[in-house]
């Protein structure tokens, strides 16, 4: 299918281009509020996506008894591209994470998290973090099992960590790469080596030789242990630029980060491979507040921005991201948990009002 676009300047015909193919997972609980008010949000852009939808999560249980069905994973090995609301992982029967799932069978090694405030005058103020995270390996390869003593089945936990030479580079030559690209200047390569020696040291290794090697000048560049981090993005965020680290110590870092900045309702996610990208919140489905009418859509907002930014149309991503700034500090129309009064409807129509305003 083509899209119009706006008429040529000399009074020809619209001119047309090729929608992108995407497949898109509205999730479970307030999944499909949220996503319909995004959707609502890129269709008044206008939207470049050819969208395939698909389920996923509970949902994907209850119509074909897995969490990710057969049929969304091929759709997304023909689209190479999806947004994706939150899934939820049902409790007992051995299911895994659907979001493990996920960046294992496309390979999705990097895991992108930026932090901007957004809504100005709270405890930290001025934030613009990005957070890159190494997204395969380490602790999550989920390699854990019991052993049993005498009568107790779970008398000994054990997990299994790894990380390799080649995943430590594809990481971190693409922190590099987007720090160049982006004009970021001074990457952290976070780490816990001073313990663990082996599993963070090869991580650590890896980067000061890539930086010496083929990095030098272009950035600063710093190391600094996890718990240090930590402590520092706390009494001083605004000393970080980016943040690049491995699987777990990425997963921590990067809600710490979302907190300087209003929390998971104001963060989105990309994860990115060779050949696919998935975009989403990074928030939970919330259960407890789903159909109430009172979610906050922002942060799958600004997911769809990221994806628009990978399919190379910044415009519409810078677009939609100033609409979101003006809606709520210029019309100050902002959901409960932002302060506001406004339902997801009615925060909807305003940035919808706001993009077309501004188009």
């Amino acid at each position: 299918m083509l899209a119009a676009l706006p008429a040529d300047p000399e009074g020809g015909s619209p001119v047309t281009t090729p929608r992108i193919p995407a497949t898109l997972i509205s999730g479970d609980g307030i999944g499909p509020e949220i996503m319909e008010a995004t959707l609502a949000a890129l269709d008044a852009l206008g939207s470049p996506f050819e969208w395939d939808p698909q389920i996923a999560g509970l949902g994907g249980v209850r119509t074909s008894g897995d969490p990710l069905p057969e049929a969304t994973l091929e759709s997304i090995r023909r689209t190479r591209l999806a947004l994706k609301g939150p899934l939820e992982t049902p409790s007992g029967g051995g299911y895994r994470s659907s979001n493990v799932r996920l960046r294992e069978a496309f390979q999705l090694f990097a895991n992108v998290r930026p932090a901007r405030t957004i809504i100005p005058g709270g405890r930290f103020d001025n934030i613009d973090l990005l957070v890159v995270r190494e997204n395969l390996e380490g602790l999550y390869i989920g390699h854990e099992h019991y052993i049993r003593i005498e009568d107790d089945p779970h008398a000994v936990a054990m997990a299994t960590g790894i990380n390799t030479r080649q995943g430590c580079k594809h990481i971190l030559r693409y922190a590099f790469d987007a720090a160049v690209a982006q004009g970021r200047k001074k990457v952290t390569v976070v780490h816990k080596a001073n313990i663990m020696k082996a599993l963070t040291g090869i991580f650590l290794e890896t980067a000061e030789q890539l930086y010496a090697a083929e990095y030098q000048g272009k950035f600063q560049f710093e190391t600094m242990i996890v718990d240090a981090c930590a402590m520092k993005l706390v009494l001083n965020p605004w000393q970080f630029d980016m943040i690049v680290t491995t699987n777990l110590f990425g997963d921590i870092l990067s809600d710490l980060v979302a907190g300087l900045v209003g929390g998971l309702g104001m963060a989105p996610g990309a994860n990115i491979g060779a050949d696919a990208a998935i975009f989403e919140a990074v928030h939970g489905s919330a259960p407890d507040i789903a159909g109430k009418g009172i979610a906050n859509p922002i942060a799958l907002m600004l997911a769809a921005a990221q994806m628009l930014d990978h399919v190379k149309r910044v415009d519409l991503a810078d677009r939609l991201r100033t609409a979101i700034d003006q809606t709520l500090n210029v019309d100050n129309v902002r959901t409960g948990d932002l302060g506001g009064g406004a339902n997801t409807i009615a925060f909807t129509k305003a940035l919808v009002a706001r993009i077309k305003g501004g188009a």
